[in-house]
């Protein structure tokens, strides 16, 4: 019984897993050497396992859970370490005796240890699988087994592991549970990379014959690994053998959510290059932030899209070092603070230093320079980064004090979401002189802002649609009339949700949006000489890698070792007059004095 409550305890805890994986994974687990676990059979039945092994040895006329003889512990018995769990299990609801099947290896001589075995089953009766229960369990004998002719003298609940290559319509398949065979027979694959194709062709052909007779196939000494439970899941095998059935349904629960297929590609505007890195003054700024944006999001965005970006066309670029002053791993408070204001702060800060002293932003700053400026975000106008480049508060979420910025502020535009934070401030900002327009058409006043949702937008697998393009392209038209030295802040914020979120379809969609407005913003520098484009990230969210895909089909699969920010270097990207200047690798305070730099054109006077 301590075996059987050790054994529950573990089954609460994994129960919400078990649950989850049973209502979505399109596979199936074989828990190899399952009483190996330090808890056998339920993590096993925790992870959703369909196929649970337990090797058995006759030993003194009892069924001993070991793999040799020398291993044998009188306190492991198949009776001990599975049946009275079972048994126990579904006398209390927790166990469905149908979801699987025990897999039996016999170490022992076939016949003698199967009528022992069938003798114990006589005490489990009520468990077991028979026309009359066709809910209950069932056992497949494998390692020693009877000949072919003699399964049918055995119970309806006794089925058998069939192994050899040679299949033929005369076997006795009504008593076959399974084909097994060992991989090593088919290939030499260490689960790394990928399976020599003419291995895996042999691998396939096996697994389809084997379901040409409507049975599943299972094959030991297999690699363990996520490469290789990927690759035997898409070749449809039955049972994937694991030794880490909760690390296997964890990982396989989850490729639905971290394969992403794009469905539509996006041509890219052609870069004309004519001015990049040109030692002439800059009179436009455009600084796009990617948020949570990091080199493995770039790279699925890429690969997504036939391998071209707007973005990776460029040849300038560097590395930016995230970190906060108060912390390793910085927020977008503290990281868009960095790029407004060139200065370090604090996690959750906005536009203050650590001391609580306001620091002046670059629409402040370039205001004395006669620019104009604007923010275009796809987050709600209090959202970090936005907020960065108005508002001056030493806590973010504090959305109404952050909000009471934005009429004081020096911006000419405004454009993202969140108009219900701003309900006390509609008349101060039109009484600062805002036209709060309704569209992204031609405005003519001097200063706009447009709300584009109460609260937040929705993300572009919800529909947001075409909005990031319009919103930066409108920016820029209102902007350029005014025909002063433009800066325009323009931010994919959700990128960042789908770090949080470790959805890859976000990532992917969400950077691609990002992209499209990317090359309408390279189409205006071209249009513009003497525009500077920066294009980087303030942080990266997720600790996103890049495993697999497919660039013919545009397919991708992420892994995620994160749902929160982390402090690995992101990569920021110029384009245009004085580009080079932002090569190397600095902190991201310096993106915001290189900025200074090229505009108050210190190496040319």
């Amino acid at each position: 019984m301590q075996t059987f409550f050790s054994g529950l305890l573990a089954l609460i805890l994994f129960l919400p897993l078990q649950v989850f994986a049973q209502q979505s994974r399109p596979f199936q687990i074989h828990s190899h050497n399952d009483y190996l676990q330090k808890a056998p059979f339920w993590t096993a039945y925790a992870a959703g396992a369909s196929s649970i092994e337990v090797d058995v040895i006759l030993k003194d006329g009892k069924l001993m859970a070991a793999h040799e003889v020398a291993s044998i512990d009188p306190k492991r018995t198949i009776e001990s370490l599975y049946l009275d769990p079972i048994s126990e299990g579904v006398k209390t609801g927790l166990v469905i005796p149908s979801s699987f099947h025990l897999l039996v290896d016999l170490k022992t001589e076939a016949y003698s240890t199967l009528e022992i075995l069938r003798k114990s089953m006589e005490n489990y009766a009520h468990l077991l699988y028979g026309s009359a229960n066709p809910e209950g369990l069932k056992l497949i004998i494998s390692g020693n087994r009877p000949k072919p002719a003699d399964y049918s003298k055995y119970p309806e609940w006794m089925l058998f592991d069939f192994q050899s290559k040679e299949l033929t319509k005369e076997l006795p398949w009504e008593k076959i549970g399974m084909v097994s065979l060992s991989f090593r027979q088919f290939s030499v694959w260490n689960g790394k990379g990928r399976m020599v194709e003419a291995e895996r062709e042999k691998l396939q052909a096996f697994i389809d014959l084997v379901h040409s007779f409507d049975r599943p196939v299972r094959f030991w000494g297999s690699p363990d690994s996520k490469s290789a439970w990927k690759a035997f899941h898409e070749m449809g095998e039955d049972y994937i053998n694991t030794d880490h059935p909760m690390d296997a349904a964890d990982y396989l629960s989850k490729l639905p959510q971290n394969v992403y297929q794009n469905p539509s590609i996006h041509e890219i505007y052609p870069a004309r290059f004519e001015v990049d890195g040109a030692k002439v003054p800059v009179r436009n700024v455009i600084l796009m932030i990617g948020d949570g944006n990091g080199l493995a999001q770039i790279s699925s965005a890429l690969f997504s899209n036939g391998n071209q970006l707007n973005l990776t066309q460029l040849k300038n670029m560097g590395l930016v070092k995230t970190q906060a002053a108060d912390d390793f791993t910085t927020d977008s408070a503290a990281g868009a603070t960095a790029y407004a204001s060139g200065a370090k702060t604090n996690n959750r800060a906005i536009g203050v230093a650590p001391d609580g002293r306001a620091l002046e932003n670059l629409p402040d700053i370039l205001d004395q320079y006669g620019f104009s400026s604007g923010i275009v975000t796809t987050d709600q106008l209090t959202g970090a980064t936005p907020a960065s480049f108005y508002a001056h508060h030493s806590e973010r979420d504090d959305a109404e004090q952050l909000a009471a910025y934005l009429p004081k502020s020096k911006l000419d535009l405004f454009i993202g979401g969140g108009k219900d934070r701003f309900a006390a401030q509609l008349g101060e900002l039109e009484q600062a002189g805002f036209e709060l327009v309704d569209d992204l058409g031609s405005w003519e006043a001097e200063r706009v802002g447009y709300f584009a949702a109460p609260g937040s937008l929705p993300k572009m697998l919800d529909g947001r649609g075409e909005y990031l393009m319009d919103a930066t392209s409108a920016a820029l038209d209102f902007l350029v009339k005014k025909g002063k030295p433009i800066f325009l802040m323009v931010e994919a914020a959700t990128i960042d949700s789908g770090g949080h979120e470790n959805s890859s379809g976000m990532i992917v969609s969400e950077m691609l949006d990002f992209d499209r407005a990317i090359g309408r913003v390279l189409q205006f520098a071209d249009e513009h000489p003497g525009t500077l484009v920066l294009i980087t990230a303030d942080h990266e969210t997720g600790g996103v890698s890049l495993p697999q895909g497919d660039i013919a089909s545009h397919t991708v699969e992420l892994a995620f070792h994160s749902d929160d920010h982390t402090g690995i270097l992101v990569p920021i990207f110029a384009y245009g007059t004085q580009a080079d200047e932002f090569r190397g690798v600095y902190e991201n305070t310096a993106v915001f004095h290189k900025i200074m730099k090229v505009i108050e054109g210190k190496d040319h006077q």
